[in-house]
């Protein structure tokens, strides 16, 4: 079972629904969990391997959203939701089932070995593009500020995203490389106080724009990655591996179980109706999602596999979240809804990736060149020599 499903439910009992251990708007822990979220999107910008998914795959990835975009407008101004504003209530609902839990999913693939496979490239560019655009298009259609504003923030923003990207790819100069790799495995940790400045003032800067914070953690994430494109594998690992640290041994948990802790029960148990949307709101996944995946991928070199890029393709959750949290402080969403939406991403995340999985067995970790393996060479020298 997936672990964020796990923190969900843990959320669930710890809040008002059952227990009441944790209160929905209780600080520090709001804090933290926007912090994870935030997180979370850093780390998915951060695996993308841009020379892999860029061509085919990021084409085809932009071409599928678009028609998922107008599945799931149709679908969402199509569904009779009890609301007094049904062009927003439909606009929410669309974008939320346009969206991919790249960043959930993402550890599950890594840990299976299908990162390096010609589906990892295309699960990475579909999920990419799946997190990406909703996040631009809840900036053009739910912050309530007049479009030309939005477009504005964004052109500053990606001005400002471009610099960044070809400050990442110059080379660096040799004291920073070696002053990296020295303080790499000491207190000095130089290289992850460098991510978390770029990711601070990314996500700082989008929001003195009025664009949501996202945008500028994946933003983030990529450039960290373009910076270190021409670095040692070695070093990359030990990177990505002190993220993941940071992130997923501590923030990104806080942020589903304060999602769970927020999770309307009461509405759904109280409403059988409620309760029948989540499996509709599944099946809406698919037909999104998946089902133009699907079909892009019969065309393609991925034929045999395009069940598994489909699956995975409609694996939803953490957008979700953030869209309903918006749609419902907003007034454009009832609560009730939002609780059938997130539940049904709760069940995409739990079934779909493992359906798409299927017999594959996780690929059998060396430890070769891994932190803490048994290498005797000195670290530090084997980097910089590899540099």
């Amino acid at each position: 079972m997936p672990l964020v499903v796990v923190e969900i439910v843990f959320g669930i009992l710890a809040g008002p629904a059952v227990f009441g251990w944790v209160a929905p708007d209780g600080q520090p822990l709001v804090a933290l969990s926007d912090f994870g979220l935030v997180m979370l999107m850093f780390l998915a910008g951060f695996e993308i391997d841009v020379p892999r998914i860029k061509g085919a795959p990021l084409r085809s990835a932009v071409g599928v959203w678009f028609v998922s975009l107008g599945l799931g407008l149709a679908a969402g101004l199509a569904m009779t939701l009890p609301f007094h504003d049904p062009s927003t209530t439909g606009i929410s609902v669309g974008l939320a089932l346009t969206t991919t839990a790249l960043g959930t999913f993402l550890p599950i693939i890594r840990d299976a070995g299908l990162l390096p496979t010609p589906l990892g490239a295309h699960v990475m560019a579909i999920g990419t593009v799946g997190e990406f655009a909703p996040i631009v298009a809840i900036a053009l259609l739910l912050s309530g500020r007049h479009p030309g504003a939005t477009v504005a923030a964004l052109a500053i923003f990606a001005v400002l995203a471009a610099v960044c990207v070809w400050l990442a790819v110059k080379p660096n100069p040799r004291w920073l490389d070696r002053l990296v790799v020295k303080t790499l495995y000491s207190s000095g940790q130089l290289a992850i106080r460098l991510a978390m400045l770029v990711m601070v003032l990314l996500v700082w800067f989008a929001d003195r724009l009025e664009l949501d914070n996202l945008i500028g953690a994946f933003t983030a994430g990529l450039v960290l990655r373009l910076a270190l494109a021409d670095a040692p594998e070695r070093l990359v690992e030990t990177v990505s591996a002190k993220l993941d640290a940071i992130a997923f041994g501590f923030l990104v948990p806080i942020f589903f179980v304060m999602s769970g802790v927020k999770f309307d029960l009461d509405a759904l148990l109280h409403d059988p109706g409620l309760l029948a949307r989540i499996p509709v709101f599944l099946l809406l996944f698919l037909a999104v999602r998946g089902l133009p995946t699907y079909i892009s991928a019969r065309r393609g070199e991925l034929a045999p596999e395009s069940r598994e890029l489909a699956l995975f393709a409609s694996t939803a959750l953490p957008l979700i979240v953030v869209i309903t949290t918006i749609a419902v402080e907003n007034d454009y969403l009832r609560s009730g809804s939002a609780a059938a939406m997130v539940g049904a991403g709760m069940l995409s995340v739990l079934i779909f990736p493992q359906l798409a999985l299927g017999r594959r067995e996780a690929a059998p970790g060396t430890g070769e060149g891994q932190p803490g393996s048994d290498d005797t060479g000195d670290p530090e020298d084997e980097i910089l020599r590899d540099r």
